[in-house]
């Protein structure tokens, strides 16, 4: 008899270990279905067998081995960063990107854990509850401990006829269709409420479908030219490279002023302090006065306190003999300052004062225009973006994705970047060190953009936008309204019924 039972329960055990392998393996799949590789199947594919592992049981240790091969195999371009610029060995870098898969992995074994628990146990309902849940997760995701929205399913429906959603309900809300369409094929595989899951696999089908068109500009049109510098990152701070690198800049600047009517280098494409370096400081004007066209471009200042400094976005308007600025209120945990807890760890950039936010409101506004910037990682949260646009008129987004490489990290660097255009109903303009720099219109299509890794400038035309989309004027509160009477609906049906 004893023998019965503990072959029953290694049998049991090993069916754990089974489902949660597979659980690791859907979430694994996740990234292939963002940029570069766009199988966008293939999210509904892995999300569905995620939600079929989930009915068994043991929610959190599914949902965490989910995340972990979403998020911790998904940021494998961590690693080389880490070792690269750190300089980390390979085995820290490696339990360093282990290390935040695990932390992103919470909030899938969250959602899972919440389903199960509201749902008491009744797989219908669970299934419901998953997609409505999901929102909420993902809101929680770019939020909590200063937030880290990479890959967001709402960015899957870009290019897709439901992508007019975004400029209502914003990239969280847009996780409700991807979630919702897996959750109501997991029923019709399980054999659960199958003609209510025809009915909702329908009725989202209809919605992403016949989704509200996308917000145009119609503003006064403008010129721009978006430099390319291609500045490896090994020799970015190299003051021996540093001639080279200004004369580049320079070079392809002076062929773009005659064509365009703004001129915009990427983030940190001066690489000094301006202010403790007057040479180079009167060059650069000289320049610019020349090239008679307002230009921004992305540099570093010292702070007041001398010690820190500000990552952001110089403005040149010509007659003038003052440069404005703008700086960066989003940074970078681990890269741009190190969080006052752990104060032994060190920064990601060798040589550079810690970063300070600033409190500025992130507009810079030459004769005629009001551009909102989005200095690199700030590009990834919808919040920053809808704050900009409430008083601008476009977006700029200046990055260097050279830190990562040939990697996916720059496709869906770029991909999060083109949903604040559909959010905010306004043209973003996205100068990269390396790349991909673009001109992103309101619809989130790429308008015009160049090879990454090549140094050259790209070129195209964009207009102004006053338009104000509900996601501009609500932001995700909105989904509160949306959310909760579906939540109440599906815990307490019988209660809201009588």
């Amino acid at each position: 008899m004893q023998h019965f039972e503990n072959r029953a329960l290694a049998d049991t055990r090993l069916f754990i270990l089974l489902r949660l392998i597979a659980a690791f393996a859907c979430g694994a799949a996740m990234p292939f279905a963002f940029a570069p590789y766009d199988l966008k199947w293939l999210a509904i594919a892995a999300l569905t067998g995620w939600m079929l592992l989930l009915l068994p049981g043991r929610p959190v240790a599914t949902g965490f081995s989910f995340g972990m091969g979403w998020f911790g195999l998904g940021a494998w371009w961590l690693a080389p960063t880490l070792h690269t610029f750190g300089p980390l060995p390979w085995f820290w870098a490696g339990l360093a990107v282990a290390c935040v898969g695990a932390v992103l992995a919470v909030f899938p074994a969250l959602l899972a854990w919440s389903a199960r628990l509201l749902a008491g146990g009744e797989r219908g309902r669970m299934l419901l509850l998953l997609p409505l849940l999901a929102v909420g997760e993902e809101w929680l995701r770019g939020n909590v401990f200063t937030g880290l929205p990479w890959t967001p399913p709402g960015s899957l429906l870009l290019d897709t006829p439901a992508i007019g959603w975004a400029a209502v309900v914003g990239v969280y809300g847009m996780s409700l269709l991807p979630f919702g369409l897996a959750a109501a094929v997991a029923a019709l595989l399980a054999g659960i409420g199958q003609r209510q899951a025809l009915t909702a696999l329908f009725l989202l089908l209809l919605a992403g479908y016949f989704a509200p068109h996308t917000y145009k500009a119609d503003g006064a049109l403008h010129r721009v030219a978006l430099v390319q510098g291609n500045i490896p990152q090994l020799l970015k701070w190299d003051a021996r490279f540093l001639d080279a690198t200004m004369k580049r800049y320079a070079r392809l600047s002076a062929e773009a002023a005659p064509k365009s009517d703004v001129i915009i280098w990427p983030e940190a494409a001066v690489p000094l302090f301006l202010e403790q370096f007057p040479d180079w400081a009167a060059w650069l004007h000289a320049q610019m006065q020349e090239w008679d066209r307002p230009m921004m471009f992305g540099g570093v200042k010292m702070a007041a306190d001398g010690i820190g400094a500000h990552n952001g976005l110089f403005l040149y308007t010509p007659g003038s003999d003052e440069l404005s600025f703008v700086g960066k209120k989003h940074l970078v945990p681990f890269g741009e300052y190190v969080p006052a807890w752990i104060p032994f760890l060190h920064r990601l950039v060798p040589g550079i004062a810690d970063f300070y936010p600033t409190a500025d409101a992130g507009v810079l506004q030459p004769e005629g225009g009001r551009y909102g910037s989005l200095i690199c990682y700030e590009a990834i949260f919808p919040e920053e973006g809808r704050t900009r646009a409430q008083t601008a008129s476009v977006l700029v987004n200046v990055t260097n994705d050279a830190w990562y490489g040939k990697s996916p990290a720059t496709w869906q660097d770029l991909q999060a970047a083109r949903m604040r255009a559909v959010e905010t109903g306004r043209y973003l303009l996205r100068a990269a060190n390396t790349g991909i720099t673009a001109i992103v219109a309101p619809d989130g299509r790429i308008v015009n953009s160049m090879p990454w890794f090549e140094s050259g400038v790209v070129y195209g035309e964009y207009r102004d936008s006053t338009a104000s989309t509900p996601y501009l004027r609500n932001g995700d509160g909105l989904l509160l309204y949306l959310l909760i009477p579906g939540l109440l609906i599906v815990i307490f049906p019988r209660r809201l019924a009588r």
